[in-house]
């Protein structure tokens, strides 16, 4: 994948190494705290007065040249998005308003709940954020087999996917139905219409910025389309559990996975990312 031509956002936010709600604790807090127990005083107390005493830092934002190559890379990919779904809203009156990129290590607090990195990348609506432990993309080579850049920018543009879904009203709708659905498996339904959407959206994404910067390079394509098939729910249920039970599907299967983003990286058409009348 080429970048070399790609600026840095300035929406990503690296909160790895960060502690009680991004703030760290020291060696002589904690001697305080182990102290305080041993007089049986609340050591919540001592906590609470430690980080009282910290001056509170504002959310932390790369420089406009990072020295970390993975988030560096990281950031190039976000500003092909905000680029590349800035002249789409554009082109139909729209105001496209850039989601933050928060990197994080292990577990962090958002505005949907406790985020872990169990969960792999995820967006949250309610804060307009999206949220990924670098640690995945290691997951993603060695577990699920499906190594490569352009495997790790699917995965981004996949989930600022979601966040055009947002802006665009398709996520509260989704939301709406899937609480007003007969049963589970209906509900069930409805989200992997709304993934599927995102893997188009995100093959939208890969066909301009191929068209506009040229990212593309042999084998490219491939390893997103690996990615694609390695995490749709029946192969992730065949590893877990050796078995396939299709109503319990969130996310699409493989097969799905694989149409929809290629739907979306041939035809670079956002109309032919309807999943819902599909």
């Amino acid at each position: 994948m080429r970048l070399d031509d790609l600026e840095e956002s300035q929406h990503v936010e690296d909160r790895r190494g960060g502690g009680f709600g991004g703030r760290s604790i020291g060696i002589g807090t904690i001697a305080l705290v182990l102290v305080a127990m041993y007089f049986g005083v609340d050591p919540q107390l001592v906590l609470n007065l430690a980080q009282q005493a910290q001056p509170v830092a504002e959310s932390p934002q790369l420089p406009e040249q990072s020295q970390d190559p993975k988030v560096k890379f990281v950031s190039q990919v976000l500003w092909s998005t905000e680029k590349i779904w800035q002249q789409q809203f554009s082109a139909s009156r729209r105001q496209y308003t850039a989601p933050n990129l928060q990197l994080f290590s292990g577990m962090t607090s958002t505005a949907c709940g406790q985020g872990q990195s169990a969960m792999g990348p995820f967006y949250c609506p309610a804060d307009q954020k999206v949220y990924i432990d670098l640690s995945f993309y290691q997951e993603l080579q060695d577990r699920f087999k499906a190594p490569g850049d352009f495997a790790q920018a699917y995965v981004i543009a996949h989930e600022v996917g979601h966040h055009v879904q947002n802006l665009l009203g398709t996520s509260a709708k989704v939301q709406q139905a899937r609480q007003q659905a007969g049963s589970e498996a209906a509900s069930n339904a409805y989200s992997v219409k709304l993934e599927l959407q995102a893997d188009c959206y995100a093959g939208v994404w890969a066909y301009y910025a191929d068209q506009q910067y040229h990212v593309l390079e042999a084998g490219d394509v491939e390893e997103a389309l690996q990615a694609a098939t390695a995490i749709g729910d029946d192969a992730l249920q065949k590893q877990a559990q050796g078995y396939v039970v299709p109503d319990s599907f969130t996310h699409g299967s493989s097969a799905q996975r694989v149409y929809w983003f290629k739907q979306g990286l041939q035809s670079g058409d956002l109309n032919q990312c309807n999943t819902f009348n599909s």
